[in-house]
């Protein structure tokens, strides 16, 4: 029988590893930008062309290449990184294979353009499918540039399987810088879709690297990690609790300067937000673990997302220690003693738990007032032109127009809108049955939050922050509804970057951010300009309001009320927060629209008003 085993030819061999290496544009993005950082650049640019399959275009500032190196830098196993097997375990960069050239130059065609500081000429040098074409001579600014084209042109076999939408390659190559450009601040990346931009980061500081990724509203959300032991150092940022997300898309781990995933540390982290954040809830979190290069192993998968800890227990610990530290000194969680032996774990309420809401021990069937109430409005009209037209901005101060008749605004049913904020539905029952004239005899202020209203057999109570809340929920119910509303023209127009997830919702239901009267314009890389913001949005509220609105957008509604309840809900929300005291004028105001607003006397399954009738007065004095 004649033999059978042979070897492989060199290319065919090299394209077949090429697999274990570059599997999509993506990680022909990671690979020549890392290789670009141990060059030691300090400004990165990627642009690509149709997903990355005809173009991956790299530049670096680096300290680029002599012709020889150019040549050589496309051998496989060719690296100027390590001389002996020991060297493999003591890497403080980003790999060692030599691999990653080689392989993307075995299914594409390269381009490398380089210089030396030292040198006054530039080198070209071109490479097809693994195969040496030409070095010639150019004139090229200090580093690197590579341009790779037609990945896998020779590979048919392969490159139908990263021929899916250009919108998905363009995704991965995006969530690939992310992971490089969150791991080097102080490296200056930019990302460019067929040279038009998306991402422009400057070298910053690593809070602002995070921002300039995530958005401006993410500021707000982040707690600093600092956490120094034996084993490890663990720096960086994670979320407060109630900005819990429903996916992972900003869960960052990085160890000595790399992007890995975990799922078992991961879990050392969501360990620590256990009772603050709903059961199927993600915190954001970007750690930095810093340990004994030769603690740890990177170079267990080819592409290096996956590492190996000798002491994975250790870490484990101090993760979840270190996170569950940060959540108690800002307030999120009950400080506890970390060298304690046993650990108590305390419950914390949270936001996005429910919890049963102590009943009155009044009778079911009482009702403190003996006459009907009977409104001549309508609870269903929609405002006018001229109506909108008449609503002034809400003032620092929260001056409530007092013009602006909230009992004949469109509203939402109080079950639908309790349901969004309890995830219950459940409603309390509150009829206040007014005769159709009747006025209270005064109205004075409480303790800066609380109106006294009284009047002939009964006193009434109101929460002015609850009404005020709900009074908005009604007015911005109405606005989407009737798809217009008053913007107030900004004299600054404000730019605010945006996560990419949330520049997708913004350009999804861009109508719905018009009907509430934002004016805002798309700009490149992720980055909006808002020109106008609803007429009683506070300009110093702006970045949170549009991120308020834009959190209700990531858990889609079936329903087009319940998903417009949810944003009225979010931006009255968001203009309620620091409202502390109250006016005798906003008393006044206030409580005169929320009893004419008969529907609105729940806010979230909460009172907003309580009565006392002239009996229990007495009563309260036998």
């Amino acid at each position: 029988m004649a033999d059978c085993i042979k070897l492989l030819p060199e290319i065919v061999a090299n394209q077949i590893k090429a697999g274990e290496v570059v599997e999509s544009p993506s990680s022909v993005v990671k690979e020549m930008m890392e290789n670009a950082i141990d060059a030691g650049a300090s400004e990165v640019t990627v642009n690509f062309v149709n997903g990355g399959r005809d173009l991956v275009q790299i530049i670096d500032n680096g300290r680029g290449m002599s012709p020889m190196d150019a040549r050589m830098a496309f051998e496989c196993h060719a690296t100027s990184k390590i001389a002996s097997l020991d060297d493999i375990y003591a890497l403080h960069t980003f790999g060692f294979r030599g691999e990653a050239l080689s392989s993307i130059a075995a299914v594409s065609q390269v381009e490398l353009i380089t210089r030396q500081a030292d040198c006054e000429v530039g080198t070209q040098t071109i490479i097809n499918g693994g195969e040496f074409i030409s070095q010639t001579p150019t004139a090229a600014p200090v580093g690197s540039q590579f341009l790779v084209r037609n990945l896998f042109y020779n590979t048919p076999a392969r490159r139908k399987f990263v021929n899916g939408k250009e919108s998905s390659l363009s995704s991965e190559i995006k969530r690939e810088f992310r992971r490089v450009a969150l791991c080097h601040p102080e490296v200056a990346c930019t990302l460019l879709n067929n040279s038009a931009p998306i991402y422009s980061l400057p070298e910053s500081s690593l809070v602002e690297r995070i921002i300039g990724i995530m958005g401006n509203a993410t500021r707000r959300n982040l707690l600093e990690v600092d956490v120094e032991t034996s084993i490890a150092t663990v720096k960086g940022y994670v979320g407060r609790p109630e900005t819990a997300r429903n996916n992972s898309s900003e869960q960052y781990m990085f160890v000595n300067g790399r992007f890995f995933r975990s799922p078992y540390l991961n879990k050392a982290v969501t360990k620590a937000y256990e009772k603050l954040i709903p059961e199927k809830g993600y915190p954001s979190f970007f750690l930095y673990i810093t340990v004994d290069a030769e603690r740890v192993d990177v170079n267990v998968h080819a592409q290096k997302t996956e590492v190996k800890f000798a002491d994975n227990e250790a870490i484990w610990q101090i993760l979840n220690a270190a996170v569950r530290e940060t959540l108690a000194k800002n307030g999120a969680m009950p400080l506890i003693d970390f060298e304690a032996e046993e650990l108590v774990d305390i419950p914390v309420a949270t936001t996005g738990v429910s919890y049963a809401e102590p009943r009155a021990t009044t009778k079911d069937n009482y009702n403190p007032f003996a006459e009907n109430y009977t409104s001549e409005r309508s609870s269903t009209s929609s405002p006018s032109k001229d109506e909108w037209s008449a609503i002034p901005q809400i003032s620092a101060e929260f001056d409530l127009a007092s013009t602006i008749d909230f009992g004949s605004v469109g509203r939402a049913k109080d079950a639908d809108f309790d349901y969004l904020e309890s995830g219950e539905g459940e409603t309390q029952s509150l009829e206040f049955e007014i005769e159709s004239h009747e006025e209270p005899s005064s109205i004075a202020l409480c303790g800066g939050r609380y109106a006294v209203a009284t009047f002939a057999t009964k006193t009434l109570i109101v929460d002015l922050a609850r009404a005020r809340e709900r009074l908005l929920f009604n007015h911005y119910v109405a606005s989407l509804q009737s798809g217009h509303a008053v913007s107030q023209q900004l004299l600054f127009p404000e730019l605010l970057t945006l996560t990419e997830e949330e520049f997708d919702l913004m350009e999804e239901y861009a109508v719905d951010f018009a009907s509430l009267g934002f004016d805002i314009k798309a700009q490149g890389g992720n980055t909006i300009e808002v020109f106008g913001v609803p007429a009683d949005v506070r300009t110093e509220q702006l970045d949170k309001a549009i991120y308020d609105l834009l959190q209700s957008l990531k858990y889609p509604q079936s329903a087009v009320e319940l998903r417009r309840n949810s944003l009225a809900q979010a931006l009255a929300h968001s203009e309620s927060l620091g409202v502390v005291n109250f006016t005798k004028e906003d008393a006044e105001r206030l409580t005169m629209q929320i009893l004419a607003s008969a529907e609105s006397y729940t806010y979230a399954g909460k009172r907003i008003i309580s009565a006392l009738s002239l009996s229990e007065i007495k009563k309260m004095f036998e």
